[in-house]
């Protein structure tokens, strides 16, 4: 109170002293250049380079090193990187691309088209887990000069504008790739791009070091000299090492999330959760569709009603996500449908559906057993399960969860088809055919391809739905097709979306620049800067 009476009298100090007092929070937001970053990448890559590995630990490093065609912002629209501009033909058979001059890879040889050239030709068509099948309808990419890189189309590709960043789409210098074996190529575990940083040290087990690239085609960037990836695989280790001040950026989730809302109280570190639109991941649970039970679509819809999602969000994720709606999440908001068949979380209505579907209680209360795999990537995943096990339990239906290594969940789910139900994630990235569909899509059933098509589902509709988004001329007919795609798949639902994760980073107070972008979690740390520690206080 008497603070609050002394300002009272004296407005005329505290007018003249407003102008010093932006002009000081002007200066500490300013970026300073120079400083260490220690960040925590957990696992270990096995590579460096994610042209030929679209890991997340790769993408870490890789996105450093290397840049792609262009960025995306916080509303998932496309921004120029080595592209400085761009246009789609009318009949959207060709785009081309303006590329940068004066780019130049970190051995000094000029950046050109023949890279770009070189790289969707040899690497991104072919061997590029995602892009392979998003550029299966290009027949060639021009470079009629060093600065012009025109991709053709037999039929429109327009999914390809929103995966061309430096994870979706790293260029790799054609002079020390061509030739050569590319997933072998010693270049993949030393890297050369023409990105912000410079591949430095890689000790096995240990860290990877990054240092400045002091000739990046943005001038002034990056404001850090160096950056020092520690590899921590114990989660208890990462929470104490961020917490302590010994490494100042982690990403993707890096400690539990009760643990992080507890960071979080301390004050001592920030949890973020920008910067992984780009990503959207959605958390789900596959119906094997041959399992005798699970091919009845009233017992997947009493599966639906019986999983409370706001208590599974709460209650494992702590508020790290939302309860999904659609397969296709709301962050993308020009394809999510508002108006798909719903859920909500109702045991009378499960009940009754299973009654409908044959399935009574039995003299113990249970209707039927099933099994339930999660993917092991955590123990937020096996209490994913452990949750569902308690909600299914209440409407009479047991569950077995059963656990394995990552090799062994993936083979048994996407290979032999040897599940009931299965719990895992996809990131949408910013359009569904480049993250989703291939969960739909008939083809690639058995294939044996992780987060691909483990429930079996083959409906010639929504094939052709795929099929035609894929070559549609114009966004607007796309958007079109995947409404009616989320229609057809939210009332069969071989799928049952459940949480659209919200991955978090978390980092030191003192490290500015890094929510610019919607993919800066899978993005260049170029933005990034260390305010002096004292100035942090």
């Amino acid at each position: 109170m008497r603070n609050r009476f002394i300002v009272s009298l004296i407005p005329g100090l505290l007018l003249a002293a407003l102008p010093l007092l932006a002009t000081a929070q002007t200066a500490a937001q300013t970026p300073k250049s120079g400083g260490t970053l220690v960040a925590i990448v957990q696992p270990e890559p096995v590579t460096l380079t994610g042209a030929v590995n679209t890991a997340q630990p790769t993408s870490l490093i890789a996105t450093n090193v290397y840049d792609g065609l262009l960025s995306y912002d916080n509303d998932l629209k496309p921004h120029g990187q080595l592209a400085e501009s761009w246009e789609v033909s009318k009949d959207g058979l060709a785009i081309t691309f303006h590329l940068r001059k004066g780019v130049k890879w970190h051995d000094g040889k000029p950046f050109t088209s023949a890279d770009v050239k070189w790289s969707v030709e040899n690497v991104w068509k072919t061997i590029h887990p995602r892009n392979k099948a998003i550029l299966a309808n290009l027949t060639q990419v021009d470079a009629p000069d060093a600065n012009t890189a025109i991709f053709r189309f037999t039929k429109p590709s327009l999914a390809l504008l929103s995966t061309l960043n430096s994870w979706g789409a790293p260029v790799l210098p054609k002079h020390l790739y061509e030739g050569t074996d590319v997933l072998n190529n010693p270049n993949n575990n030393k890297p050369v791009g023409t990105g912000p940083f410079v591949f430095k040290e890689w000790s096995r087990g240990n860290y990877i070091t990054l240092e400045r690239n002091p000739n990046y085609w943005e001038k002034g960037k990056p404001y850090l000299d160096k950056i020092i990836f520690k590899v921590v695989p114990d989660a208890g280790a990462r929470a104490a090492t961020l917490e302590n001040g010994d490494a100042q950026y982690a990403v993707f989730s890096p400690v539990p999330p009760k643990e992080a809302q507890r960071l979080a109280d301390s004050g001592k570190v920030k949890v973020e959760t920008n910067g992984y639109q780009w990503s959207s991941p959605v958390l789900y649970l596959d119906y094997n569709l041959s399992n005798k039970y699970l091919k009845d679509v009233r017992v997947r819809r009493a599966i639906a009603h019986a999983a409370n999602l706001e208590g599974l969000n709460k209650v494992v994720w702590y508020g790290y996500g939302k309860p999904s709606v659609s397969i296709v999440p709301t962050t993308l908001s020009q394809f999510f449908d508002n108006t798909v068949p719903r859920y909500p979380y109702d045991t009378k209505k499960a009940e009754v559906l299973l009654d409908e579907a044959g399935f009574p209680r039995g003299a113990d209360g249970v209707r039927f057993t099933i099994s339930n795999d999660y993917l092991p990537y955590g123990d937020d995943y096996r209490r994913t399960a452990e949750y569902l096990k308690q909600s299914l339990k209440r409407v009479g239906i047991e569950v077995n969860i059963r656990s394995q290594d990552t090799a062994a969940f993936t083979k048994r789910v996407y290979g032999d088809r040897d599940f009931d139900t299965a719990i895992t994630w996809n990131a949408s990235f910013p359009d569904p055919q480049i993250g989703l569909t291939r969960m739909y899509w008939s083809g690639w059933v058995g294939k044996n391809i992780p987060w691909t098509n483990s429930s079996g589902y083959n409906n010639p509709e929504v094939d052709r739905l795929i099929e035609q988004a894929q070559g549609a001329a114009t966004q607007a007919e796309r958007i079109a097709l995947f409404k009616k795609f989320q229609q057809i798949t939210q009332t069969e639902l071989p799928t049952l979306p459940l949480i659209e994760l919200h991955f978090f980073t978390v980092h030191s107070p003192r490290l500015k620049g890094i929510t610019q972008d919607g993919d800066q979690s899978q993005g260049s740390l170029k933005n990034a800067w260390l305010e002096p520690a004292k100035a942090a206080q």
